[in-house]
């Protein structure tokens, strides 16, 4: 089968990720070609499309999903692989935001993610390594703080699978002297992702989906009754269109790509540890993710491999040595892993919104769109796409809600918003290694 090459996928392989190496096998999809008809089109094979097609596939609705490249090629088959509940922007942010009303709405879906990946993966049987337990870290007496806070603020929205970590009971996690204390969220976890986006894709053309791959789109008419998007060889004409491109949706649907800009983050796996290693550093086999605004992540892989990230990129550029910069701080975290081989290091964006709220509306009449989780879209996008199906299925309630919240540009526009975003960074960054 021959392929095009894409505009910014090459061949569409999938990066030199630990995740890729590791894949459980799967077909190659063939590509779109030909004009074609379909009731719901979705465009992107990440989490978000994924689980909105999954979703509407098991209210009976038949589902095409268009993929530029490979399944999961973006953040969804690269990601730290950690459960997170939550927003990017915290419970107390979106209150004083967007009001009680709002606040109390997003607190009764913000624990939704997790509890659709875990019913995922029993319902299809999709082998993907998920692991209970995620600790968020905390480096100072200011962080603890800042961790009881919100700790205290989720207990009062009734949200209880969270416990506060003295530095002795973090080191049951994390076996570290960095550490002041952390948080675990017992409803936390982490994954393989690849394998997750893969077994989710394996579940929707059970249920009669069709998926394509390889057929990155040209063009999107909106406008039109039935909404049109054209393909290199192909195009589909839909009842109703289903936008999930997050970061890589690139300028085809310029009303969208104002709404976001692209952020890379880096990851590298570690040379298998062994077992012994492996529960010697991280005891209980949870994920990491400390409390600082430029953070790292880490946890260990079903092989005992150390995966750890970090580092942000604004505008989507790889750093042009991922394992040199992210290893001063693995070793800071873990000092006894020095002279350890890597094995893989890779990077991946994700799509920032201003507001760090995800974001989900409709353009014209039947064009759906879900984008902008902000470093939070394992959980974020499965409940968007939940919530994605709820609306094209005639139950707007709560699309509606998030279609309603404002949306902010970035200040400066497309040509200034990444100079402003790092200018903001290296502030943030230089509060979090003064303590203030």
């Amino acid at each position: 089968m021959t392929h095009q090459t894409h505009p910014y996928a090459g061949d569409g392989s999938h990066t030199g990720s630990y995740y890729a190496a590791s894949a459980n096998p799967a077909p190659l999809r063939a590509e779109l070609v030909g004009e074609q008809e379909a009731d719901i089109c979705v465009v992107g094979a990440g989490f978000s499309g994924l689980s909105t097609a999954l979703h509407l596939a098991e209210k009976g609705y038949s589902v095409t999903v268009v993929e530029g490249a490979r399944i999961g090629w973006g953040a969804s088959g690269r990601n730290g692989g950690q459960v997170v509940n939550g927003l990017n922007a915290s419970l107390d942010v979106i209150e004083s935001r967007y009001g009680q009303d709002t606040a109390n709405f997003v607190a009764g879906l913000v624990m939704e993610g997790g509890d659709i990946i875990r019913e995922r993966v029993a319902t299809y049987d999709i082998q993907c390594d998920l692991k209970p337990g995620n600790v968020f870290a905390g480096l100072t007496a200011k962080h603890m703080q800042e961790l009881e806070a919100r700790w205290k603020l989720w207990r009062s929205y009734g949200i209880d699978s969270q416990d506060m970590l003295s530095r002795e009971q973090m080191r049951e996690h994390a076996n570290s002297d960095l550490y002041a204390g952390g948080m675990i969220d017992h409803k936390g976890g982490h994954l393989h992702p690849l394998n997750l986006a893969l077994g989710e894709a394996a579940a929707v053309e059970k249920l009669g989906g069709t998926i394509y791959e390889m057929s990155p789109v040209t063009s999107v008419d909106t406008e039109a009754a039935r909404p049109v998007i054209k393909t290199a060889k192909g195009q589909i004409t839909a009842k109703t269109l289903v936008l999930c491109g997050n970061a890589y949706l690139g300028h085809v649907v310029p009303t969208l790509e104002r709404r976001v800009m692209p952020v890379s983050t880096q990851v590298m796996a570690t040379e298998p540890l062994g077992e012994a290693k492996a529960h010697e550093l991280m005891p209980s086999d949870a994920c990491i993710e400390d409390v600082r605004y430029i953070l790292d992540y880490y946890r260990m892989s079903a092989d005992n491999r150390l995966l750890f990230g970090g580092g942000t990129v604004y505008g989507g550029a790889d750093p042009k040595d991922i394992k040199a910069k992210l290893w001063k701080n693995l070793e800071k975290v873990f000092p006894q892993l020095k002279g350890t081989k890597i094995d893989y290091a890779w990077s991946g964006n994700f799509a920032l919104s201003f507001s760090r709220v995800p974001q989900m509306g409709r353009i014209g009449q039947n064009t759906y769109f879900a984008h902008g989780y902000s470093g939070h879209g394992v959980t974020g996008s499965h409940t968007f796409g939940r919530i994605l199906s709820e609306a094209i299925n005639g139950d707007l309630t709560r699309f509606d809600t998030f279609a309603k919240l404002p949306w902010i540009p970035f200040p400066g526009g497309r040509t200034f918003r990444v100079p402003y975003s790092v200018a903001g960074s290296w502030w943030y960054a230089l509060r979090d290694r003064l303590g203030v």
